[in-house]
């Protein structure tokens, strides 16, 4: 059987009855010979594929294996020895409860494979027949053995069920809750310990008939009573009852005419605070016997969103007087935590039920609401206003764009609510900003094209981007420009840096998301400038957030942008900071020479050359990389290619035009390349200047043409790879040429191409053009298309030969290969 590896964490019981992690490792099964039988493996992760064995253990046809929470096994391999795999996924817990189900002869379904725990076949079957749990009577004196009886009996599913049937049927929660207030009259602190053992053990019965009973208005107070007498603090119990009746208060901001709901709120309220303050925090293991209390406290909290918004009523006088200029500051604290809390609870809808819950909190002026309680000075009102705004833009982004743009029309924009949630955020008064953080996700948010309504003409994005960057982004980037006047920071302080990180970051997700809004912004507003002063300051996160942002702005390969930082000179103060940097090996100088680095191999030639030209006596002494020396040969290359412009027309020809060995007439594709205006060609592409008449190939044009351009296209190939003089170059290629075709010449002086070729008349060129003219490359030999070419070898055949990587692989020496046809071509041509 194959093994399968589940990473996992391997637990014991102690005798404390708390879980040891004994370790994290990855899970296997397989048959064990030493163990007669298939068992379960776990080897150490952090000793490789031979790690150490945490676990080997047997699986038992007999042991009761059972599967919690969907990536939990718990078993037990002795009396007073248990163990527990807890995975890291659920299909690796999956695919092994499948193995143990397949040994023991269960179906994978269930939770528990047997039935009882560490107990004999006998007294399984007397569970099973058995009709029901005695218990003892409700007794003082009984106490101790009830406690008992409870914790024996939560290992086991069926006695559980049974413990809690009788607990069910017998009416028993009441009869302990009688004792507790004995005990409590009494200060029997032994019986008050075990009620507490025995309540807790109820608990964890799972049961929803029980908690019914026990969150009772005239029980859950009792149960919370006995809940406060824990062991664990001796005589000092907890005043969990007192915090509830005295401290804790019930506030009606509205007042709730149902007294259904108002008894639903108040119970809810208790039994939340039972699960998170009063029950001991539960263990790993214990979390699944409490998924009951989980779903009770769920659904309430589902019938009380139901009930608040059926009540027309009730929410009409919320907005009514959170909105009121009369409303007094404590009462309208007051309200807008009530919102926040109501849609709080709204998160447990399913999503059909909590669309329609914020639908109707629109319809009933929600985002108003908000506008005018974050216009208030109170900054507690502001706070839960800003998280009931969290809610609404996290499940529907579009709704609130609608509504800002909407009220533009007829607002300032200093009201609108989008640029409130802006100047919060600017003046956050937190020294971390942490509300200034929570209110840029928001807005990133809302400025996101992912999230946009994908309409067949693109509305949303389209109008709520010119929205934002006409009503909104000059309010956003205010603190940017401000801080940074006359090319220098005015401010650098710890806060005030934070603050333009965040905008900037914001900034940059815009580089990165949306179009034309933000190059107009940046180039318009000279934002770039602004930004790169910021590479200054003493806080290396704000100089990094600037080179971020530039860097955001070269990955684009925008022209546009490109000529804007060539303009303006704006890779000066990257190079300043650079220097100031020094040989330090930090995040800033790895940051800046990325940035060059991507220049280089994106061969993003206008900035090549403004970086060589402007930069180089600077960064020419930098060795410990080779960036800025591949920048300057980048350079050199460009500046070679203008310096011979038939170079660069041939090898554009080359790029962009595929050779037939047939000869036949230029189809429309090529026709048209010819006559396209050079604007349209790549960058840097030579264009060679149409004929008046028609060109054709004629027999014998193409293979000529294509044999002249190949040693070309070799010749560049070395260029790139040397770095040596121009004419050192031009003689190995003559010499090259000369080796492998004694009568070929390649000549570049003056600006007609010389060959030993008599030159064709026009109709019989590739590329017409006059001879001697720039836009004349070469010229073939009038004459019928050969079929074989002669060599010192014999005959070959003419052959194609494709666009390839090979010849850019060719050894730059120029020794020939066995054979060359290309050049054998031309040796033909030319003898």
């Amino acid at each position: 059987m194959t093994d399968t590896r589940r990473r996992v964490k391997v637990y014991t019981l102690n005798e404390d009855r708390q879980w040891d992690d004994r370790g994290t490792g990855h899970v296997s099964s397989g048959y064990v010979e030493r163990l007669k039988g298939m068992s379960l493996l776990v080897r150490a992760e952090s000793d490789g594929e031979s790690g150490s064995l945490l676990l080997e253990s047997k699986i038992n046809p007999n042991t009761a294996y059972q599967k919690q929470q969907d990536t939990l096994i718990v078993w037990s391999e002795a009396e007073n020895y248990d163990l527990a795999l807890s995975f890291q996924e659920k299909a690796g817990c999956d695919e092994i409860w499948e193995k143990i189900c397949q040994v023991q002869g269960k179906d994978p379904s269930v939770d528990i494979t047997q039935e009882l725990v560490d107990e004999s076949e006998e007294e399984r079957f007397d569970d099973m027949s058995s009709p029901g749990l005695e218990l003892p009577p409700c007794e003082l004196g009984r106490l101790e053995e009830l406690a008992e009886l409870v914790a024996s009996s939560l290992p086991s599913p069926l006695r559980r069920e049974k413990l809690a049937l009788a607990v069910e049927n017998e009416g028993y929660i009441r009869k302990l809750l009688e004792l507790f207030r004995q005990c409590e009259d009494l200060e029997n602190a032994d019986g008050l310990h075990h009620l507490y053992e025995i309540v807790k053990g109820i608990f964890l019965l799972n049961r929803t008939a029980l908690f019914e009973v026990m969150f009772s208005e005239e029980c859950i107070m009792d149960v919370i009573g006995c809940l406060e007498h824990d062991p664990v603090l001796g005589a000092a119990p907890r005043r969990h009852r007192d915090f509830l009746t005295k401290t804790a208060r019930f506030k009606e901001v509205i007042p709730i005419g149902d007294p259904e709901l108002r008894a639903k709120i108040h119970q809810t309220y208790r039994v939340q605070y039972i699960q998170d303050m009063v029950l001991p925090t539960p263990s790993v293991f214990e979390e699944n016997m409490l998924s009951t209390l989980h779903s009770f406290i769920f659904f309430n909290k589902v019938e009380i969103v139901g009930m608040l918004q059926d009540d027309e009523k009730f929410l009409t006088d919320l907005f009514a007087q959170l909105t009121d200029e009369a409303t007094d500051d404590d009462k309208r604290y007051e309200l807008v935590n009530f919102l926040k809390e109501f849609c709080a609870f709204s998160q447990t809808l399913q999503p059909q039920n909590r669309e329609a819950f914020f639908k109707t909190l629109s319809n009933m002026g929600i985002l108003p609401a908000l506008e005018v309680v974050l216009g208030m000075d109170d900054v507690q009102v502001r706070g839960a206003a800003t998280d009931i705004f969290s809610y609404l833009v996290e499940y529907n982004p579009s709704m609130v764009r609608e509504f800002v743009m909407q009220e533009s029309q007829q607002n300032d924009d200093d009201i609108l609510l989008i640029n409130l949630i802006i100047e919060h955020m600017i003046c956050d008064t937190d020294p971390e900003l942490g509300g200034a953080v929570q209110l840029m996700g928001l807005l990133r948010t809302l400025v996101d094209p992912e999230n946009m309504l994908a309409t067949a003409n693109k509305t949303e994005k389209t109008e709520f981007l010119s929205f934002f960057y006409k009503h909104c982004m000059h309010i956003l980037s205010a603190p940017l420009l401000a801080n940074t006047t006359d090319d220098k920071l005015s401010k650098d302080d710890f806060q005030t840096s934070q603050l333009l990180a965040l905008i900037l970051e914001l900034l940059t997700f815009c580089v990165e998301h949306h179009t034309y809004h933000i190059k107009n912004y940046i180039i318009n507003k000279d934002v770039l400038r602004r930004v790169l002063v910021l590479t200054a300051s003493q806080h290396a996160f704000l100089a990094l957030c600037a080179l971020r942002f530039m860097r955001r702005i070269i990955g684009l390969k925008d022209e546009f942008y490109n000529r804007y930082i060539i303009r303006n000179f704006l890779f000066e103060p990257v190079v300043k900071a650079f220097l100031n940097n020094g040989a330090r090996y930090n995040l800033m100088n790895s940051a800046i020479i990325e940035m060059f680095e991507y220049v280089r191999v994106e061969d993003v030639k206008s900035l090549t050359a403004h970086i060589v030209e402007n930069y180089w006596k600077a960064l020419e002494d930098v060795n410990y990389v080779q960036t800025f020396k591949g920048l300057k040969l980048r350079y050199e290359q460009q500046r070679e290619r203008q310096d011979n412009p038939k170079l660069d027309s041939m090898r554009s020809i080359l790029r962009n035009h595929r050779f037939r060995r047939d000869a036949r007439t230029l189809d429309d594709d090529e026709e048209m390349w010819f006559n396209a205006d050079e604007d349209e060609l790549e960058d840097g592409e030579a264009v060679v200047p149409p004929s008046d008449n028609k060109t054709t190939k004629t027999s014998g044009g193409a293979g000529e043409n294509e044999d002249l351009m190949d040693p070309i296209s070799k010749f560049m190939e070395r260029k790139k790879l040397k770095d040596s003089d121009e004419k050192e170059v031009l003689g190995k290629s003559s010499s090259l040429s000369g080796r492998q075709s004694p009568s070929f010449k390649l000549s570049f002086s003056g600006s007609t191409t010389k060959t030993s070729l008599s030159s064709p008349p026009p109709s019989a060129s590739l590329h017409p053009g006059s001879p001697g003219s720039p836009g004349s490359p070469g010229s073939g030999a009038k004459g019928s298309p050969p079929t074989a070419v002669t060599t010192k070898g014999g005959l070959v055949g003419l052959v194609d030969y494709p666009d390839d990587d090979e010849e850019d692989e060719e050894d730059v020496s120029g020794e020939s290969k066995e054979e060359t046809p290309p050049l054998s071509k031309k040796s033909k041509l030319s003898s």
